[in-house]
């Protein structure tokens, strides 16, 4: 991440599972006794195909064996294209996400976290990671967008295409590859496009001035007399960024601050660890006084603040008032500023995508078929401006040619020969980048059968993605040093006190007031900064497959199988003037890296018994998948299944598989990058006084060894710390072993009615991570055997002002992480009051989500469950009605309350803060479509119809709080026409 400066700070989770409330009516489970799922296929279309004779066999989600109708292995979710590009998102990544399986880790408000994410969209099955998710398009290898990565980018997928989405969790490597950890969502598009298809639409947010725009075209038309088929198709996305001063839910600025200072009392005795008397107080309109965009001045010996400068650079006073903690205010009308004018809740961003696709039956049994896109999308994270606090690196000394004359008289009064200045520098602006992600992919194969049973599918894809990242309003240090020190030469003119400095075009800068600084020393003091990245992927696969291979007393066996290629390749070339160090940007490591991989694969479907008592059949799947790697050797997958249908309405399905990923570029290959993170400094004074008797003792005895003095405070640690993070080429693949077991219930007495349950666990051990920052500083200082050990190795300090400098962590094999939980459904479909009603409840029941940092730790862990990213339950209601060309919808999504601390904070402290908490969230969306005869339709629909806020103090950009809807009630209007 950037460095930032933060207002308060709550707690750091890992994102797990989210809820869809608006496309709750379009999943369904996609296995319900052999029937694919209602909410895809409406009963019309069953009911028009009971007279066709011939089976179709098709490939479904978690197997590559053909089967009859959409007999899976697995339980398999299912999403209609519809209704993904029916709602007012702005990709299908941002509709996805609110599945319950999906965590939103990279939505549009949160994708500005890190570095060149801006606007990138990419799924996170189970919240354990986008790397471990395997994105695939009619079930083929798609190139990342992300760089030393496989994440793929939604946006790039053409939405207006989709037939339907399907969702596969758990161990899927043995069918698919690394990558699909935890498990798979695959795009399938429409093979066949006919006619002409154009939509707009256009929303408008209730709350602030948020707008988005969608449109599509599409046109696909036959040829050689119904023998081939060819199509083309535009799509095209913008939304307007929304600060979070201009939503009224976002634009307070709120302060953490000590009990004792807001209440003005102290807590009773022997209630410190009590919730009714909190560490901290979160205090809205509040913020810190100490640092201000005018410039705030503070005393270098004392730290003390002397003043505020004004727009003409004399020195005014700062207001406190009685709630003042040294660095924070919270009494009304004090002189705070507020961070939250910094902060975007949703990006610029914008979408264009071309694509166009053909297949030809070159025989009645074999159809050639090639796609070609282009996708270009462009995100903007405007940050926050270059700062400076309590910084020995920004000090004006007393003949500087800038200083008011009160100012100078004050340094004169109080015998100071410089002053330090606290400011966010937005008069040099703030911090833009500017992401550009073009990516272009092409396709081509023949699939069709060979003989009467055995059918191929041979493909050769080539992607290839080209990133560019504009970083705006970068501040060069040496440049900046120069001319704030400023004095007045022999003519009285104003002047940059180096004259090397003056020969290199210094232009000096007054930094006292906001608005002081001339154009001329912003373009001296800033750059723009640009990295490229280009990712490369070439993959052949071969798959043969043939559905009755042999025949059994029960039934055929099944049979798929085949090889595959794949090489990945990634680039990272970063500005050659930042990557010194040289200016305000993080100086980042470059990537050049690659690798290869052969695999073979098999996977069998064999019918042990049917027509006996209690077992209709039962159907035992394996699948194993060999992979020799460039970059580990050799890695095996595989996986065991069992499909018992007990009678033709109850089902159940098991599954036990081991799957793993290979380290991907990024973390094999990245060189040592400049980063920040957000920590807290354990041996300050106020840490200590949180703690127990004995884990002070430990703990001072520790901070003591370390050179760090007893008496020690300070906030500097308020902003993020510069870190060190880069590859590790000798990682080896993380290993996951996955278990499902299901049941599913469709009564013959009540038509329309499917109740589902699904138990899932998947435990990935030897997992890919970097030590946390915070849990290295822990380690450090909290170690009972002294300050000899690995942690304290990787912590730097100033030997004067024992701050922490500088963190280091590189990836390793440590770590393990283990989640459980139960998806489930009820779906009842019925036709009344002269159409139809489509109902559905669909909720995910979270058992445990724990994250071991160390695998060789059994015993050391914390259980996320429950906290937030993490919710316990989610659930999501849904009943639309169809009559003739009318359709209206109404669904509500419902999110239990979470918690703001894991079990392992709260051992340590049981009340760090008064808001400890977010209460429950129901949010509700409606719509009315009507679809005229003529082809043209329109709908309506309200988002956050009743304008339910977010909770608390969240902003509703973080990993986990991004499943709040930060936006508030949103309308929009789309217009389709079809021909």
């Amino acid at each position: 991440m950037e460095r930032a400066f933060s207002s308060f700070k709550l707690v750091i989770s890992y994102p797990k599972l989210r809820l869809n409330n608006k496309v709750s009516k379009a999943v369904r489970l996609a296995i319900a006794f052999g029937t694919a799922s209602t909410a895809a296929f409406s009963a019309s279309s069953f009911a028009a195909e009971e007279n066709v004779e011939k089976v179709e066999r098709i490939e479904v989600t978690g197997s590559r064996i053909l089967r009859e109708g959409a007999i899976s292995p697995s339980p398999v979710t299912v999403i209609t294209g519809d209704d993904l590009v029916s709602t007012g998102a702005m990709n299908i990544g941002e509709v996805l996400n609110k599945l319950p399986a999906l965590a939103t880790t990279y939505s549009l408000a949160n994708s500005g976290r890190f570095i060149g994410t801006a606007g990138i969209s990419l799924l996170d099955l189970r919240g354990m990671g986008s790397e471990r998710t395997l994105v695939l398009v009619d079930g083929k290898r798609h190139v990342s967008s992300a760089p030393g990565t496989s994440s793929v980018d939604t946006n790039t997928i053409p939405s207006s295409w989709i037939e339907k989405v399907e969702i596969i969790t758990g161990g899927a490597s043995a069918v698919y590859g690394a990558d699909a950890v935890t498990g798979v969502v695959n795009f399938i598009l429409k093979k066949d496009i006919t006619g002409f298809n154009v939509s707009a639409t256009k929303g408008f947010a209730d709350n602030s001035s948020y707008q988005n725009e969608k449109y599509t075209f599409s046109y696909g038309k036959d040829f050689a007399e119904g023998r081939g088929n060819a199509a083309f198709s535009v799509e095209y996305n913008t939304q307007n960024s929304l600060n979070a001063l201009d939503n009224p839910w976002t634009a307070t600025s709120y302060a953490s601050m000590p009990y004792d200072v807001v209440t003005g009392q102290s807590r009773p005795e022997g209630q410190i660890d009590s919730e009714a008397y909190p560490d901290k107080i979160v205090v809205p309109n509040a913020g810190y006084y100490s640092l201000s965009n005018q410039g705030t001045a503070w005393n270098p010996n004392t730290y003390g603040i002397l003043g505020k400068f004004n727009s003409d650079s004399t020195l005014g006073d700062v207001y406190t008032g009685a709630i003042d903690d040294g660095n924070y205010c919270g009494t009304p009308g004090c002189d705070y500023i507020n961070l939250s004018q910094y902060s975007e809740i949703q990006p610029k961003f914008d979408r264009v995508n071309f694509n166009f696709k053909t297949n030809y039956d070159v025989t009645d049994e074999l159809n050639a078929y090639f796609q070609a896109k282009y996708s270009k999308t462009e995100g903007e994270n405007i940050g926050q401006p270059f700062f400076r606090f309590f910084s020995d690196e920004n000090l004006i000394s007393r003949d500087n040619a800038f200083l008011s004359s009160d100012t100078a008289a004050l340094m004169d009064q109080e015998g100071l020969s410089m002053i330090g200045v606290n400011k966010m520098y937005n008069d040099v602006g703030r911090r833009l980048e500017e992401n550009t992600r073009e990516t272009t992919r092409f396709v081509a194969g023949i699939q069709g059968y060979i003989t009467d049973d055995w059918s191929m599918d041979i493909s050769l894809v080539h992607g290839k993605s080209e990133i560019e990242r504009i970083n705006g309003a970068n501040v060069i240090l040496a440049n900046y040093a120069n001319a704030i020190d400023a004095v007045f030469d022999d003519s009285g003119n104003i002047v940059c006190r180096s004259e090397t400095a003056r020969a290199d075009g210094c232009v000096a800068a007054n930094i006292m007031g906001d608005g002081a600084i001339s154009q001329e020393a912003i373009d001296y003091v800033t750059t723009t900064s640009i990295g490229t990245s280009e990712i490369k992927q070439t993959v052949f696969n071969a798959t043969f497959s043939n559905s009755a291979i042999y025949e059994l007393p029960a039934g055929m066996v099944g049979f798929a199988g085949g090889v595959e290629y794949r090489a990945e390749t990634s680039v990272t070339i970063e500005d050659p003037f930042a990557k010194t160090g040289a200016t305000f940007f993080n100086a980042l490591g470059e990537t050049d890296g690659g690798y290869d991989v052969t695999e073979a694969f098999f996977e069998l479907s064999v019918p042990l018994i049917e027509d006996v008592f209690l077992i209709d059949t039962l159907v035992f799947d394996t699948a194993v998948r060999y992979a020799d790697y460039s970059t580990i050797g050799d890695a095996t997958s595989w996986k065991l299944g069992l499909d018992w249908t007990i009678t033709p309405e109850l089902r159940a399905r098991f599954t036990v598989s081991e799957a793993m990923r290979a380290p991907n570029i990024d973390e094999l290959f990245s060189g040592q990058s400049q980063s920040f993170a957000n920590v807290d400094d354990k041996c300050k004074v106020s840490e200590l006084d949180q703690l127990s008797d004995a884990g002070r003792a430990v703990r001072e005895a520790n901070c003591a060894a370390l050179g760090v003095p007893a008496d020690f405070d300070s906030s500097y640690d308020s902003a993020t710390l510069e870190t060190l993070v880069g590859g590790n080429p000798d990682l080896q693949p993380e290993e996951s072993k996955s278990i499902t077991a299901g049941i599913v219930y469709q009564p013959e007495w009540l038509e329309g009615f499917s109740v589902t349950a699904d138990y899932w666990e998947i435990d990935i051990d030897d997992t890919i991570s970097g030590i946390g920052f915070q849990t290295i500083i822990d380690r450090c200082v909290d170690s009972p055997t002294g300050i000899d050990n690995q942690f304290c190795g990787l912590i730097t300090r100033d030997p004067n002002t024992s701050e922490i400098t500088l963190l280091k962590g590189f990836a390793l094999n440590i770590a393990r992480s283990l989640n459980s939980g139960v998806d489930f459904e009820v779906g009842y479909d019925f036709d009344a009051l002269g159409g139809s009603f489509g109902t559905s409840f669909i909720g995910t029941y979270l058992i445990e989500a724990k994250d071991y940092p160390f695998s060789a730790e059994p015993e050391n862990y914390t259980d996320y469950e429950g906290v937030l990213g993490n919710e316990t339950w989610q659930g999501s209601i849904s009943v639309d009605y169809t009559y003739e060309n009318l359709v209206v919808d109404f669904s509500t999504r419902f999110i239990n309350g979470v918690e703001l601390y894991d079990p392992t904070q709260i051992e340590a402290n049981p009340n760090p803060s008064n808001e400890m908490r977010y209460g429950s969230y129901f949010i509700t969306d409606a719509s009315v479509a009507y679809n005229f005869d003529s082809g043209v339709g329109f709908k309506l629909c309200v988002d956050n119809l009743f304008n339910r806020g977010l909770p608390g103090s969240t902003t509703g950009t973080g990993a986990g709080s991004a499943i709040y809807d930060n936006i508030g009630r949103f309308a929009y209007l789309q217009a389709t026409y079809k021909f």
